[in-house]
């Protein structure tokens, strides 16, 4: 017997919730399925000329959410589910950024993304016998806030409305809001407002 594909909205409770994505259930199989809807709007957005609005289109059909008209989103893009992404009113994403959004990813007006940004939500669990299980944790990115090129960002983290995290950084903690940070791992340098 095949397995239950969950609506979007259930997935989204669940992933708030701190629900695992354990190897066989109803939740990971809908991630495949969603996946791999996920996959061929992708693949038509990065893999051919789109104007502005018509990425925006696909982007929207991608995170099943309307995104703002003055939202400018840069293909390349990736991700692996697409659905529980949330973005504020003129975000701007960079090229190559990933996305791993199945824990949720939001990300307030006025913040931009550099080029290879990485938002990871999900870990897994350190026990051999469990570590297929994925454990999520949402990322939450404020509002003015500005990510330089080839940041990573961990499961789970907040980073506070007009803070700068400089390129090449790995935030593996929360950053409050007004701050300066930088480095791997990323440290909070000092208030900037």
């Amino acid at each position: 017997m095949g397995k239950k594909i969950l609506s979007i909205p259930q997935i989204r409770a669940l992933m708030k919730k701190g629900t695992p994505m354990i190897f066989g259930t109803d939740l990971l199989q809908s991630f495949y399925e969603y996946g791999q809807e996920a996959l061929k709007i992708m693949m038509e957005m990065n893999n051919k000329y789109h104007t502005p609005e018509e990425v925006r289109e696909l982007f929207s059909k991608l995170i099943a959410r309307k995104v703002n008209k003055d939202c400018l989103i840069l293909p390349p893009f990736y991700t692996e589910f697409g659905k529980n992404i949330k973005l504020g009113k003129k975000v701007f994403i960079n090229t190559c950024c990933h996305f791993q959004d199945n824990g949720g990813i939001e990300i307030g007006d006025n913040t931009m993304l550099g080029s290879n940004v990485t938002i990871v939500t999900l870990n897994h669990d350190f026990a051999p016998e469990k570590r297929c299980n994925a454990m999520p944790k949402p990322v939450k990115i404020g509002k003015n806030v500005w990510i330089g090129a080839n940041v990573t960002i961990l499961p789970g983290i907040s980073i506070g409305d007009n803070s700068i995290i400089g390129a090449a950084s790995v935030v593996t903690k929360d950053v409050p809001a007004n701050t300066l940070a930088y480095g791997v791992p990323c440290r909070n340098i000092r208030k900037i407002c």
